[in-house]
């Protein structure tokens, strides 16, 4: 086999800002007081949202919920916590 050498610093640093948007994840609290639109405008820049339920997982995402699945993206509800994410990125939940 020939030497691979791979500089993922040097492609991180050759990529536009724009390829970097929506690599983040978004950690918090489901209970009502955030704005639905918040929540909407994170997954809209790629972001997968990561949020602890405090309260009735069904009535608090009922805002944003049907949103994101007619845009393509995911929802699950995994213990106490509501997985979004947008488009393009797959929950896997075959090992549940």
């Amino acid at each position: 086999m020939s030497d691979f050498d791979l500089d993922l610093q040097a492609v991180e640093d050759q990529m536009e800002d724009g390829e970097r948007e929506g690599s983040h994840i978004v950690l918090g609290i489901l209970d009502g007081s955030t704005p639905d639109g918040e929540w909407l405008a994170e997954i809209a820049s790629g972001a997968v949202l990561v949020l602890s339920v405090d309260g009735d997982v069904n009535e608090l995402a009922s805002g944003f919920a049907r949103d994101v699945k007619a845009d393509g993206g995911d929802l699950v509800h995994f213990r106490d916590f509501l997985i979004v994410t947008p488009p393009g990125v797959v929950i896997d939940t075959e090992r549940l």
